[in-house]
């Protein structure tokens, strides 16, 4: 492997693959195997036996790959320098992506003639009727109170660009799961076929009415900052778009404990610039205006300026971005930020995926007191708790003092050894929504439960 190639792709290789292999069953087979897996820069993972015979073995080794060329020349090295058998190749993400993550499953079980009367007709006919009279007790007697839908038309996924609505269905379902698993939230992932902004707000304000809260995904510029301003003024529900603010909230958690891991938090001198004015790098310029940061802004496209400067962000040239205080890239450009232009004591986040504007060890060398790439900023530590507070309070929309607030709880559950904690901890989430909630019921200036007229007796 050439010592170059890192420079255009990630530092290690993170596209799992298992090789079923049949190989003789003697001394040296499995570690000439390894070797030469290694010397094509395969990164080795479990190894495990399926079948031991007398005269041959089975295993499935789970090695890490850069891309399908990488994985076909270690699948011809092995073919080539040792005596295994290559039986199957499977791409690990596939084989859990089968048949899908999410489904609609019940809550409940019609077992009798009883039971089905009650939960389907003529019963449900009550429920009905009441919730004519009474909107709101949709969100006691039906899945409401508890389902977000996830709307997008495909526009902008992830690093792919423009692959339309199907192809991001997994990315959707991926969302879903995430919701459920860390706060128990239903989500329903809605394909919407357009690109048409108004024909895209229309379609959501019309199949919204059964969901709680709208999230929005992967819509490309400036599109979304459009469909989203209108479903806030028509909507009168929460409704975010996650790549904005979620990343937003998440990074603002990792500049806190940045800021505190150099001793600088608090430090009102400091000049933030954020370098990328797309979806991203728009929603953390803005928010950490928002939390009091003096942010500076460099893109090279003049339609991002005027909504930064409204947003308080002051717009400057490259050169006066890349030496601030704390530098934050989305831009998606490698190698955009050079060892030469990093100045000693500085605080880089290069977040750009798969490959960073500066790798977070060349920043270090050049002097950064802290740097930092893109896996750092992980939204699932941000969306799930927004909304469950969102949802549980009534909130009319996903304000600014609650982003804050939820960066704030994440930032404070941070490990020594962690810029920000791991999605999977669960205090995590359960943080965010008891700090967003408090901030929202504040704002609400109330000191009983919201909406208790939906606690009343619907029954005829």
């Amino acid at each position: 492997m050439s010592e170059t190639t890192p420079i255009l792709r990630p530092r290690l290789p993170d596209n799992d693959v298992v090789f079923v292999v049949k190989n003789p069953h003697r001394p040296g087979m499995l570690g000439k195997l390894c070797t030469v897996i290694g010397e094509e820069g395969g990164l080795i993972g479990d190894t495990r036996a399926v079948f031991i015979g007398h005269d041959h073995i089975i295993r499935e080794i789970t090695v890490a790959v850069y891309d399908a060329p990488h994985l076909g020349a270690i699948e011809r090295a092995i073919r080539e320098r040792t005596q295994a058998e290559i039986l199957e190749i499977k791409d690990v993400v596939f084989e859990q992506h089968r048949e899908g993550k999410i489904s609609v499953v019940r809550t409940k079980s019609a077992t009798t003639v009883g039971e089905l009367r009650n939960l389907y007709t003529p019963g449900v006919a009550r429920v009905s009727k009441a919730i004519q009279h009474d909107p709101e007790l949709a969100y006691k007697y039906t899945m409401l109170g508890n389902t977000i839908g996830i709307f997008t038309n495909g526009t902008r996924v992830l690093g792919l660009g423009d692959i339309g609505p199907l192809a991001s269905l997994p990315v959707m379902e991926g969302k879903a799961m995430l919701y459920h698993q860390f706060v128990g939230l239903g989500a329903m992932p809605i394909l919407v076929d357009t690109r048409d902004p108004e024909e895209f707000v229309t379609i959501v304000e019309k199949t919204s009415v059964g969901f709680a809260g709208v999230h929005l995904e992967d819509i490309r510029t400036p599109d979304c900052f459009y469909i989203e301003e209108m479903l806030i003024n028509r909507l009168r529900k929460p409704v975010m778009h996650d790549d904005q603010h979620g990343t937003a909230t998440v990074l603002l958690a990792a500049v806190i404990n940045a800021l505190k891991k150099v001793g600088r938090f608090g430090d009102d001198r400091l000049v933030f610039a954020q370098i990328g004015l797309g979806a991203a790098g728009y929603a953390i310029a803005k928010l950490l205006v928002e939390y009091g940061c003096h942010v500076v802004a460099f893109d090279p496209n003049p339609e991002a300026h005027e909504r930064a400067r409204k947003a308080g962000v002051e717009i400057v040239s490259f050169d006066d971005a890349v030496a601030a205080d704390v530098v934050i890239a989305t831009t998606g450009k490698v190698g955009l930020i050079t060892r030469e232009t990093v100045r000693p004591g500085q605080i880089i986040f290069a977040l750009s995926n798969p490959v960073p504007e500066i790798f977070p060890e060349e920043a270090l060398d050049a002097g950064a007191a802290f740097a930092a790439d893109g896996k750092s900023v992980n939204n699932a530590l941000a969306f799930p708790g927004l909304f469950k507070a969102a949802i549980e309070t009534r909130a009319d929309s996903i304000t600014s003092a609650m982003k804050i607030a939820a960066a704030e709880a994440i930032a404070a559950l941070a490990e020594p050894d962690e810029l920000v904690p791991s999605p999977f901890n669960p205090a995590v989430h359960e943080n965010v929504v008891a700090r967003v909630r408090a901030v929202v019921h504040a704002a609400q200036n109330c000191t009983s439960t919201p909406n208790e007229s939906s606690d009343h007796d619907p029954r005829l």
